[in-house]
């Protein structure tokens, strides 16, 4: 390792510091600290979860499953968009309202996942920049009314705001789900779906994102076969 370089990694360990300890006790990494045990631990992380789960609001779960069956009903699709682990939960989350709601015979969603192209994504980094990577997808296919669902857990991924500023440009609904503070996508979208946690712990803000993906999956397969 360069000079150079153990000094960035030397101060980048000291900016972590400096936050964790702004950070509300009431947080993951001092559950850890407290665990007797790996299975201890296991147990705060079930309660820690559990406590950010009451803190949901359910009012704003409401509003997202009214605006997917008012995007259904005017024929219109619903886009989903993250990084990393929240890519893979657009991917996740695009399967279950696409494909999962299906039923009875009724209309399916319309639902697109922009992470699943790997020649598309590539091709925008490597020819353009990595920033532009939905962005470029939605200037071809996006239409006015159409859903944009970004999950950032920072709120501040650069490709993400990109979509979503565009997205409003021409008239798109926009949902975002985020963590920590929010970030600037909390401020910008249409609907926020925040779970307020210390900056750091993507774990389980990505957890909820999954808690909201099956519960509206769940909310929208049994209403859409009858039981509800």
């Amino acid at each position: 390792m360069s000079g150079l370089a153990r000094k960035y990694k030397k101060e980048n360990a000291n900016i972590i510091k400096m936050d964790l300890k702004k950070q509300d006790k009431h947080n993951l990494r001092n559950h850890y600290k407290k665990a007797a045990s790996k299975s201890d631990f296991a147990n705060r992380y079930l309660i820690y979860l559990s406590d950010l789960i009451k803190q949901i609001d359910v009012k704003v779960v409401e509003q997202i499953i009214d605006t997917f069956l008012k995007t259904l009903e005017r024929n219109k699709t619903i886009y989903f968009i993250g990084n990393g682990g929240s890519a893979v939960t657009a991917s996740h989350f695009a399967n279950d309202i696409g494909i999962g709601t299906q039923g009875n015979a009724a209309k399916p969603f319309k639902v697109i996942s922009l992470v699943d192209n790997l020649a598309v994504l590539t091709a925008i980094s490597n020819d353009e920049c990595y920033d532009n990577i939905f962005v470029r997808q939605l200037e071809a296919i996006l239409q006015p009314k159409d859903v944009l669902v970004a999950l950032s857990v920072s709120g501040n991924s650069p490709n993400v705001l990109k979509a979503v500023r565009y997205a409003k440009v021409i008239g798109a609904k926009t949902i975002g789900c985020t963590g920590f503070d929010g970030g600037t996508l909390r401020k910008v979208v249409d609907i926020s779906f925040h779970i307020p946690t210390p900056r750091g712990e993507y774990g389980p803000v990505e957890d909820l994102f999954m808690v909201l993906d099956h519960l509206i999956y769940s909310y929208l397969r049994l209403e859409r076969n009858g039981y509800l």
